[in-house]
């Protein structure tokens, strides 16, 4: 007995010593970081040329193809109530943005889609984490190698601009920090809770889940910025959250195929 039992805490010892080695070596990695870069820099630039409803179209319809496609490519089986649940998610989402979209020009569109693929292998990426919060932080830090890349992006806007229209006087202190606050903490501890997520999750899961993004951001908008609550709107919520639980709860087929 007092020889099982040594065994027991020999063994807790020994994996508890193997999960903190493994959380001092992840260090995510410079796929992740390059597909971070290239989402974030596609939305921004794309984003001067498309309406929110166009840009939201494509992003997430980049996402779900990107997400769902690797987890097929994987062997990660959908039964039909799934397929039912995504694509009744998936309309309820068009039907939620369409109203604002519009006909988008062909370059605009094209980045988009790039930052949607970049999303999702960067969401893909995580389902190896094993540490969210330092992997992000890995991740934010070989980004910085982007800098001079994003200067000279900066810098040809304001050019084609003209820079006798751009006034820096509007530009604060406050509004710099609350900037850096907004990217390095909000963002970074939102990427670190997705990553926290990711490897509970199959990638179709996880594909299906960013649905629900618009749908929280519209109540956000509703309860602190009391944006209107419309008809359309509590329809195609109820139509998305409605599927996207469908979806979830029905986790009995999502299995490697032999």
């Amino acid at each position: 007995m007092w020889v099982h039992a040594y065994r027991l805490r020999q063994k807790s010892h020994q994996l508890e010593a193997a999960f903190h080695d493994a959380v001092l070596a992840d260090k995510g990695s410079w796929i992740s970081s390059i597909s971070l870069v290239a989402y974030a820099l596609c939305f921004s630039i794309a984003y001067v040329e498309l309406d929110t409803g166009t840009g939201a179209l494509i992003l997430f319809s980049a996402v779900q193809l990107t997400m769902i496609g690797w987890g097929i490519y994987k062997k990660e089986r959908l039964s039909a109530l799934q397929w039912l649940a995504f694509f009744v998610a998936v309309a309820g989402f068009v039907y939620l943005m369409l109203p604002s979209a519009a006909v988008p020009s062909l370059s605009a569109a094209l980045l988009m889609a790039i930052s949607g693929a970049a999303w999702g292998i960067y969401s893909i990426r995580g389902k190896s984490c094993v540490s969210p919060l330092r992997s992000t932080g890995f991740n934010f830090a070989r980004s910085l190698v982007a800098i001079p890349i994003l200067l000279l992006i900066a810098m040809t806007s304001l050019d084609n601009m003209g820079l006798e229209n751009i006034s820096l006087d509007l530009i604060t202190f406050e509004g710099l920090i609350l900037a850096g606050a907004s990217g390095a903490i909000a963002s970074g501890l939102g990427y670190s809770i997705w990553y926290a997520a990711m490897p509970l999750l199959k990638n179709t899961q996880a594909a299906v889940v960013q649905l629900c993004v618009p749908v929280l951001a519209a109540l956000l908008g509703v309860v602190f910025l009391s944006e209107q609550l419309t008809v359309e709107f509590v329809i195609a919520s109820a139509v998305i959250l409605g599927a996207v639980l469908v979806f979830i709860l029905n986790k009995t087929t999502l299995r490697p195929a032999n």
